[in-house]
């Protein structure tokens, strides 16, 4: 459960993003922009991770699968970190807290604090381009949709998503130095 110190924190920073928010969010009233994110954040929930690093010993043989299985590691180390951090600091997400903004698609939990999504694609896209440099051409823009996503859909504030990024790109580094190869 979130302290007092950290609730105050959160309705300081929420009240400075509202406006990005919003104005974010309401880039999403129409129909075609709404399902273009919606379906960019479904595949964000791991199906385009899923099919890409299990294509990725199929591509590129025996090489590849180091870097899968540092990949796997890290995408559960992501998943726990997250997971964790949500049940303690309990950061409403913006279409709950902040008036005018409407979710864009369904949530998976209740809380936005860090962004899990972009957790796992700024790691598996810094861990997929150092092995495979030339899928950056992928990796990178579906990463950058999938971080915009959260906040156009209502779903996390941008500090969330930027928390996520930071998140995530720790992880990857880290795992680089603790499981060379």
């Amino acid at each position: 459960m979130a302290s007092a110190r950290t609730e105050e924190l959160f309705r300081r920073v929420d009240a400075i993003e509202y406006g990005w928010c919003l104005r974010l969010n309401r880039s999403c009233s129409g129909r075609r922009v709404r399902e273009l994110f919606a379906t960019v954040s479904r595949l964000g929930d791991g199906v385009f991770w899923y099919t890409l690093v299990l294509s990725l010993p199929l591509i590129y043989g025996q090489s590849a699968l180091l870097p899968v299985l540092r990949m796997a590691i890290v995408g559960f180390t992501g998943l726990a970190l997250y997971k964790y951090l949500k049940s303690r600091l309990v950061r409403e997400r913006p279409y709950i807290s902040l008036a005018g903004v409407v979710p864009g698609t369904k949530v998976l939990d209740r809380y936005s604090f860090p962004s899990g999504h972009t957790l796992h694609a700024v790691s598996f896209t810094v861990l997929i381009t150092a092995s495979h440099p030339e899928l950056a051409l992928l990796c990178v823009p579906f990463t950058l949709l999938v971080a915009m996503s959260r906040v156009v859909l209502g779903l996390h504030y941008p500090s969330d998503v930027a928390a996520g990024a930071l998140l995530g790109a720790s992880l990857a580094l880290a795992s680089m130095v603790l499981i060379p190869f």
